[in-house]
């Protein structure tokens, strides 16, 4: 009787780890179904990654030539605007002084002469005081 208890336990414990390796096995290939299927998806993933790469590499060079020519444009707009400054700026001026003194010479010709005003030394006279005897539409 104890050989057939033992028996019977044996086959017990015999077939509890049969089907124990057989959801093993079912794990296993699930596994390797999963692992199988993630390559095959990451391959084209990572080719198509790494040609993205590539053309954002290109295209960084592209932007890179663009700015060293913004650069140049930009020195060369720079020192075009200082020739210019320095060639035309002080004769400009000069003219436009003299034109100024013109005008304001022709301007005093044609003017009746004024009054002579009292000079106050180190003191200014407000404007209202300046013009208070004088009419905003000129006449007196």
């Amino acid at each position: 009787m104890a050989g057939l208890l033992v028996a019977v336990f044996w086959a017990i414990l015999v077939s509890f780890l049969a089907v124990v390796l057989v959801r093993l096995a079912q794990t296993l290939k699930a596994a390797t179904r999963l692992v199988t299927g993630v390559t095959e998806q990451a391959v084209p993933l990572l080719s198509e990654a790494s040609e993205t790469v590539r053309s954002a590499q290109s295209q960084l060079s592209r932007v890179d030539a663009i700015a060293s020519d913004v650069q140049e444009v930009t020195a060369n707009a720079s020192a075009l605007s200082s020739t210019v400054s320095t060639a035309f700026g002080g004769p400009l001026v000069k003219v436009a002084a003299f034109g100024y003194g013109v005008r304001r010479a022709l301007g005093r010709r044609s003017d009746p002469p004024r009054s002579k005003r009292p000079v106050v030394v180190g003191r200014s006279v407000p404007a209202a005081r300046r013009g208070a005897g004088r009419r905003r539409d000129g006449k007196d």
